[in-house]
Parts: C-alpha cells; sequence; structure tokens
C-alpha cells in the first residue's frame, strides 16, 4: 500500500517546501510530470553510508510516500529505516545548491555531508 503523508501532520520524513519547489523546477526541465524524487542509501562514502538521489516514474508498492505542493518523494523500505525522521532539504550557498539531508540517526557525518554513519 502506498502511504501519502500530509506535510501539515506529524512525519516520519520532512520534505521541505524548499526542496519541493527544487524539485517541480527539475520536472518541468524534464517535460515529465510522472517523474517523483528517490531518495536512498547506498553503501560506502567515508563514514559508511551514502545519501543517493535520483528521478523515478514509479513508486513501488512497500515506498514510503511523501507529498509537498504537487511534488512526490518516495524512500524504499531499506533506505527508510536509516532516514526515518529526517529532512529533506535544498540549499544555496557559497559552495553551490545542493539537497541535504538532516539525519537524526546519524552518528558522525562526513565533512561533505554527504556520507554519514548509524
Amino acid at each position: 500500500m502506498i502511504e501519502t503523508v500530509d506535510p501539515s501532520q506529524e512525519v516520519s520524513m520532512l520534505f521541505t517546501a524548499s526542496a519541493a519547489q527544487k524539485v517541480r523546477t527539475l520536472i518541468e526541465e524534464e517535460d515529465n510530470e510522472s517523474l517523483k524524487l528517490r531518495v536512498f542509501i547506498t553503501g560506502g562514502g567515508c563514514a559508511g553510508f551514502s545519501y543517493g538521489f535520483t528521478f523515478d516514474e514509479n513508486a513501488a508498492e512497500d515506498d514510503t510516500v511523501v507529498e509537498r505542493d504537487g511534488v512526490t518523494m518516495v524512500v524504499d523500505p531499506m533506505s527508510f529505516q536509516y532516514l526515518a525522521g529526517a529532512e529533506v532539504d535544498f540549499k544555496e550557498g557559497l559552495q553551490g545548491s545542493q539537497f541535504v539531508i538532516n539525519n537524526p540517526n546519524a552518528t558522525t557525518t562526513c565533512g561533505c555531508g554527504s556520507s554519514f554513519s548509524i
């Protein structure tokens, strides 16, 4: 069953307005309204696990689905166990612009912010 989470309610993952707006812009550039932001965890990186982002046209039956401002973020069950309670945001700064995950489950992170350990 696909779960849709209302952003105004208590959620197990937060998809910020800034991240949703950036995803909306990227989807418009791709000219494919069926795209969803897939957030996932892979092994590797200097701290043990790495965050990954890609576009996917489909949500699997067991994915966690978070919708915000007409944009959908999906997370597979294996990744979700490491991302429960995390916030997916988009930041623009002096070092450039990037999606950022603020993960309360991470005990250590690397300097680049894309790798963590539990």
